[in-house]
């Protein structure tokens, strides 16, 4: 798929991302990446390698094992790691299934 501006992928990556467990992965993960990097700044500077091995490491599972597709990642790089970081904002601040509601998904409940 070809997308021309992020407003026109962020709908696509929200649908690749419909299991809320999915989500928490990438949280996980998104936070994991920025601590670490924050130890590297501060500690040890070859730290710095095990961000994407966590950030990505723990994404890319729950699009596996969770979700069932492939990640937005392989094909769209640039654009997805925006995307997961929006992801990450709205989740922080609890507005992610506002965001779903709003592009019309509906939140799946879940026991976690």
């Amino acid at each position: 798929m070809n997308f021309r501006s992020f407003d026109e992928f962020w709908p696509f990556y929200v649908n690749q991302h419909s299991k809320p467990l999915t989500r928490r992965w990438h949280f996980i993960g998104s936070l994991m990446g920025f601590i670490i990097l924050v130890c590297s700044i501060f500690f040890k500077w070859w730290f710095v390698f095990f961000v994407p091995i966590f950030g990505y490491g723990c994404a890319w599972y729950s699009h596996f094992f969770v979700e069932g597709n492939i990640p937005a990642t392989f094909g769209h790089p640039f654009w997805s790691f925006l995307c997961d970081i929006k992801m990450f904002g709205l989740m922080l601040t609890g507005q992610m299934d506002k965001e779903i509601k709003r592009l019309g998904k509906r939140p799946v409940l879940q026991v976690f």
